[in-house]
């Protein structure tokens, strides 16, 4: 596999399991809670180790007990951390996340120091991002640290791979050194500024969007995924699986489509490959009840999901795609 590095957030999630999510001025009383590591960035990253990628991780930490941890789980999964910065002007970024019955989610994040990165961090990791073969970014880091990273990577030729979330209009000059933009439908209708309503209009978004960057992946949940490059478009239906929990699916999804690339596989293999990798995780990743303070995630529960890689090449074998 190839060289990946992931600029972005790192965020400890406080997952509380409950019935629903509550309404304005509602109390409703949950089945569990738990820790996990994540931010989108750092959530990226493992993914991408996780699936083979030699990942390098460019963020920032807090001195305290949840940094801490936020790096012990990247090095846990391989994760390559000496360009993380200990930053103790604020608290490690965290997030509290409502899941319910379903398995969907809503949270609320708090950035702490993960706010605080900007063109110093390129400067001090350009190498890095020069000698990477594929640079993941987010939106949950300052916008023009993005476009900053961006263009550095761009003029060494360096693939990038943008996973425009949360749903914000990007800075100006970002897009233009944009590879690959990775969507939800949510952040789909924000940039186009249409509404998905069935499928046609799925695909005229994705259409759309194409015209501004190299591909768009439009990602629909248990509608599967559509893939627009100028010349083409595609439907990939979803794998059909028992849904656990999404919080994480789209993060899995995208690190293993960044691990696929790094190696040089072509794009709609590496879709088909991340599909089957998200909804895995949408079916598997649950946290223990037990209320346990460290982070979910072990080295052998790591190296378990990875164990999976076989089987979800078996999977990508059999998809069907549509025009």
């Amino acid at each position: 596999m190839g060289k990946v590095v992931v600029l972005g957030s790192l965020h400890m999630d406080v997952m509380v399991y409950a019935p629903d999510r509550p309404r304005k001025g509602e109390t409703l009383r949950g089945s569990g809670w738990g820790l996990r590591c994540g931010g989108k960035g750092g959530n990226q990253a493992v993914q991408a180790a996780v699936h083979g990628a030699e990942v390098a991780m460019i963020s920032r930490v807090g001195d305290d007990d949840f940094g801490q941890q936020l790096l012990a789980n990247l090095r846990a999964a391989g994760v390559n951390t000496e360009a993380v910065l200990l930053d103790a002007s604020a608290g490690s970024g965290m997030s509290v996340a409502i899941v319910d019955e379903t398995g969907d989610y809503g949270a609320v994040i708090v950035s702490g120091v993960n706010m605080h990165m900007d063109a110093a961090d390129i400067d001090r990791t350009l190498p890095l991002i020069q000698a990477a073969d594929v640079l993941v970014l987010q939106y949950e880091v300052p916008l023009e640290t993005v476009a900053l990273a961006a263009q550095a990577a761009a003029s060494a030729g360096t693939q990038v791979v943008l996973n425009a979330a949360p749903a914000y209009p990007p800075p100006p000059g970002l897009l233009p050194y944009v590879d690959i933009l990775v969507v939800n439908e949510v952040e789909g209708e924000m940039l186009s500024g249409r509404t998905i309503t069935d499928r046609e209009s799925a695909l005229a978004i994705a259409e759309q969007l194409a015209q501004q960057v190299r591909a768009v992946i439009l990602t629909l949940g248990g509608k599967g995924a559509i893939i627009a490059t100028e010349g083409a478009i595609y439907h990939l239906p979803a794998y059909k699986v028992d849904v656990v929990d999404t919080h994480g699916a789209g993060d899995a999804f995208v690190g293993a489509l960044a691990s696929q690339l790094s190696s040089g596989i072509p794009l709609s293999r590496a879709v088909r490959y991340a599909s089957a990798a998200a909804r895995s995780c949408a079916r598997k990743l649950r946290l223990c009840q037990k209320k346990c303070r460290r982070c979910w995630r072990t080295r052998g529960a790591l190296r378990s999901h990875g164990t999976a890689q076989r089987s979800l090449y078996g999977l990508v074998k059999t998809q069907p795609s549509s025009v």
